[in-house]
């Protein structure tokens, strides 16, 4: 019973996978980012946020604030698409470890799951359904 469902299971299209991998966080941080704004202009409540709530080390709150912003709206939609996809992982990672560490250290099950997933993008690639793999960015060994 249990070879059967692990041979049922082991029939799920690895590029599927992949492709959930990706857009699943990405959604995340494009929402995340998308309360930064109004339209072309981060707005006044980022600003505050990042000044006393998110106030992180070493970057002042301005910066973070601006990179924050732009990198929520860049890397997510690199992602869907499947270019520089793994680049856009691991910025994605690093947002996450600033996020967990500096900002909310208490919620590191949601953390752990955006991890989990940025991991194994970063790890074992776009899949065959992206931009990255069409172009032939991304051969390393990985979800073929």
């Amino acid at each position: 019973m249990i070879n059967r469902l692990n041979t049922l299971a082991s029939r799920i299209p690895v590029d599927l996978v992949a492709l959930m991998l990706r857009i699943f966080p990405a959604i995340v941080f494009w929402q995340s980012g998308r309360t930064k704004v109004d339209g072309f202009s981060i707005k006044d409540s980022t600003w505050f946020l990042f000044q006393h709530e998110y106030a992180l080390p070493i970057i002042p709150a301005p910066w973070a604030a601006v990179m924050a912003t732009l990198a929520e709206h860049a890397l997510p939609v690199l992602m869907v698409l499947g270019l520089m996809t793994r680049l856009s992982a691991l910025g994605l990672l690093g947002m996450t470890a600033v996020i967990q560490i500096f900002v909310y250290p208490d919620a590191w099950v949601t953390h752990g799951l955006w991890a989990a997933a940025l991991l194994a993008v970063a790890a074992l690639g776009p899949g065959r359904i992206s931009l990255d793999h069409l172009l032939g960015l991304d051969r390393p060994a990985g979800l073929r």
